[in-house]
């Protein structure tokens, strides 16, 4: 049970995000002008010490260890005031989040879970993940980074790198694989938690990168040489592989948190400006090309909307992740694909004065572009859900698209939406690009059947029809291309005989 010293104030949920949403407010628009401090590397200290003074990651933390409650929606709901302000800010909170509290507050032993969560809450502490290794990006399970066992501890060895928060997490989740006595590498995956402050657990930050984009928080190369206490190991229910599935998966469902704000602040942004901005006499917003990109954020924020609520449901620490992986890649990629989109229609709309780091359109470019790559390289994630529904079509021993989908949970609405456009057969053996494109397809559909269920609440029913609509319409581009033969390569030796200048005849 929580003592009084780590206990937070109890304040309704809805007071406590509204306090929140104005101390950034107070924060990036009043004391500081977040256009400029987002262009430049870090956070102002006192602007991050304001923040965390409010204990905000509280709110990801169940009551019985002190904190506001760890349930899902009000997690989803505070990383989206956050995004609102400042993507990087709620990517700081979603790492602390998805990739360290709930692990940790799931897996790891009472010795250390509880005078760690203790001080977290107490001393405003931070947490972070490192699984990617230079030569290992996606590739995790073949990472390099060991431990052996020594007494009553475990040693570490390796290198990390993108990790999040680097050199400013107090507290590291880091992954490594058992070597035997042979020094050969074992096939599973382990989790420890490392206290930097710690003796022998100090992690040495060997660069800090020049990222491009999300300039707040710091990435870079990390040698582990540590010494980690054997209760600091986290104990999967079953194998290391599928707790960091459950990881994983349960992060990426949590990606519409990061993305509800920043959609909502581009759609904002886009609507003031082509409201204000005089074109040929008439305001901008009368433009019938300017109206569609502006329905196409308004769907983007009807989806993420849906997703929302779809991951309230889903997410609970409870719940084990791991066989979710079709789901989980469905929202990451079209998700993050979305955010990208919303980003590129405001500059389009803005104009040359938005291609500016220090403008929120310049700036939500390269920012939301990494979204794509991280967690998952969203070409990856595609060919998997490919691969999930091909192997699935095989074990029904149907080819049959239609029949398929209206048999699933995640798609049966939006398959009898769709049924003339699904009812076909999808031959076996596809090749990677056709798979990826397999994959777009199914993820806008479990995102159309998530708007679907939406429209079953009181949520608003104009922009329900709306963005069901913008979905079918990319489907059906989609489904064009999927149905297009093209299977030509890259030719080697494509210097010969290609410059157009020699067939210039004067």
């Amino acid at each position: 049970m929580p003592d009084s010293s780590t206990s937070v104030e109890n304040k309704p949920f809805p007071q406590f995000l509204a306090e929140f949403k104005e101390k950034l407010r107070q924060l990036f628009h009043v004391r500081t002008d977040l256009n400029e401090i987002s262009a430049q590397r870090g956070l102002p200290p006192f602007v991050l010490r304001e923040i965390m003074a409010g204990n905000p990651l509280a709110t990801y933390v169940p009551q019985r260890y002190g904190g506001r409650g760890g349930v899902s929606h009000e997690g989803l709901a505070l990383t989206a005031a956050a995004s609102y302000e400042s993507l990087p800010l709620s990517l700081g909170f979603g790492i602390n989040w998805a990739l360290f509290l709930q692990p940790v507050i799931k897996y790891a032993q009472d010795e250390a879970k509880l005078p760690l969560l203790k001080k977290f809450l107490a001393e405003r502490k931070m947490g972070g993940l490192m699984i990617t290794e230079p030569g290992h990006g996606s590739d995790a399970l073949r990472m390099q980074s060991c431990y052996t066992r020594h007494g009553d501890r475990y040693h570490l060895k390796g290198t990390k790198h993108w990790a999040g928060l680097t050199g400013w997490a107090d507290f590291w989740l880091l992954t490594a694989r058992q070597q035997n006595e042979s020094g050969e590498l074992m096939r599973d995956i382990d989790f420890f938690i490392c206290d930097v402050a710690a003796r022998d657990q100090h992690i040495v930050v060997e660069e800090v990168y020049q990222n491009l984009g999300i300039y707040m928080l710091p990435y870079g190369r990390n040698k582990v040489d540590v010494k980690i206490p054997v209760v600091q190991k986290l104990e999967p229910h079953s194998s290391g592989i599928k707790m960091m599935l459950d990881l994983l998966h349960r992060s990426r469902m949590q990606f519409p948190g990061m993305g509800m704000g920043f959609i909502q602040r581009m759609l904002d942004e886009a609507v003031a400006h082509c409201r204000d901005r005089v074109v040929g006499g008439r305001s901008l917003f009368t433009y019938d090309q300017v109206q569609q990109r502006l329905a196409r954020l308004q769907s983007a924020f009807t989806v993420c909307s849906a997703m929302c609520l779809n991951s309230s449901h889903k997410v609970s620490i409870e719940n084990d992740m791991a066989p979710h992986g079709l789901e989980a890649n469905a929202v990451k990629t079209y998700l993050t694909d979305l955010m990208q989109s919303t980003a590129q229609s405001l500059l389009q709309l803005v104009g040359a004065k938005g291609y500016r780091l220090n403008h929120i359109a310049g700036r939500a470019i390269v920012d939301s572009r990494p979204f794509q790559i991280f967690e998952g390289s969203n070409d990856i994630l595609y060919i998997q859900i490919g691969e999930a529904i091909q192997k699935q079509l095989q074990r029904a021993k149907n080819a049959n698209l239609l029949t398929l989908l209206s048999g699933m949970e995640l798609t049966v609405l939006a398959a009898d939406r769709l049924r003339q456009l699904l009812d076909f057969s999808v031959r076996t053996h596809l090749p990677q690009r056709k798979l990826t494109e397999l994959g777009k397809v199914v993820s806008r559909i479990v995102a159309m059947d998530q708007v679907i269920r939406l429209g079953q609440t009181p949520f608003n029913k104009e922009l329900i029809q709306s963005s069901l609509s913008h979905i079918e319409q990319e489907l059906t581009a989609l489904f064009s291309s999927f149905n297009f033969s093209n299977l030509h390569n890259f030719y080697e030796g494509y210097e010969e005989n290609s410059s157009w200048l020699n067939c210039y005849q004067s």
